[in-house]
């Protein structure tokens, strides 16, 4: 009913025109750079677009990409459904605080977050003396990308759940309780099938937020070549060093990853709606 009041088709002519002025926006501005990407890759045709997908720096800034990718997606998500599960089953003294610091990430910017860490973790901190006298690199090299993309992507999972299972309630996991089904019976058969759609959703928007972060992991990184360079370094690199063709080359595998990243959310985002909806 609500949706019927506040949604309706445009009927007058200053409605149609605030209607086109806004789709004319969001082409120029989202659509239209996407394409010239695309565009400015294949300028040169195929041929050369294959030659600099097969460099070495490509292959390995993408592998290092999906390298943090994969680490830090299953991090972030074993800490929000933890965390989300904590606040909306317990109610404890410094449960607000606890709130209020899962977005620090969202408050502080990535370059200050990436300095942080090297500051803790760098050469002239003492836990990173105890790192290198254990030859365990910790900054410019792969761990410390690692660790300062878990830090940015943190609140994503986390507080997509926490609002889904406030909706939701506690009322069939009480039921399952009172009928003697353990913890883990619970959270597999119950919990876990009414927040499905909205941890995808949190694990896609996590997963784009770690291919694309650039500030945090450039300042942990070094940005050495074929070692410490993510695809979004690379484009950089390229395009300081006048490669113009490479840094669009490598533009464009983020911008596929971005595309795909768009249809999964919109269609995650659809059916955490309809989940939603039915509560």
């Amino acid at each position: 009913m609500n949706r019927l009041l506040t949604r309706k088709r445009p009927r007058e002519w200053h409605q149609l025109m605030l209607v086109c002025l806004g789709v004319a926006l969001a082409v120029l501005i989202l659509v239209v750079p996407l394409v010239l990407i695309f565009v400015k890759a294949l300028g040169a045709g195929w041929q050369q677009l294959l030659f600099y997908l097969g460099q070495d720096y490509m292959r390995n800034a993408l592998m290092l990409t999906l390298l943090t990718t994969v680490l830090t997606v299953p991090c972030n998500l074993l800490f929000g459904i933890l965390l989300a599960w904590c606040v909306t089953h317990y109610n404890f003294i410094g449960r607000a605080l606890l709130m209020a610091l899962v977005d620090i990430p969202y408050a502080i910017s990535p370059v200050v977050a990436g300095l942080c860490y090297l500051l803790v973790f760098g050469m002239e901190s003492a836990v990173g003396q105890w790192f290198d006298a254990h030859d365990i690199a910790l900054m410019f090299a792969w761990p410390g990308i690692v660790m300062v993309t878990i830090f940015v992507t943190t609140p994503y999972i986390a507080r997509i759940l926490i609002p889904l299972m406030q909706v939701q309630g506690s009322e069939e996991e009480l039921a399952a309780l009172s009928l003697g089904a353990s913890g883990w019976y619970i959270f597999s058969r119950v919990t876990l099938p009414n927040i499905k759609w909205g941890l995808l959703y949190g694990v896609v928007l996590t997963s784009a937020r770690a291919v694309g972060e650039f500030g945090a992991v450039s300042v942990v990184s070094g940005s050495i070549m074929n070692q410490t360079l993510t695809l979004p370094l690379l484009v950089e690199q390229l395009n300081n060093d006048y490669k113009t063709a490479a840094a669009f080359t490598a533009a464009a595998l983020l911008a596929c990853m971005a595309v795909l990243t768009l249809i999964l959310k919109t269609f995650m985002e659809w059916r955490l709606n309809r989940e939603v909806e039915r509560v």
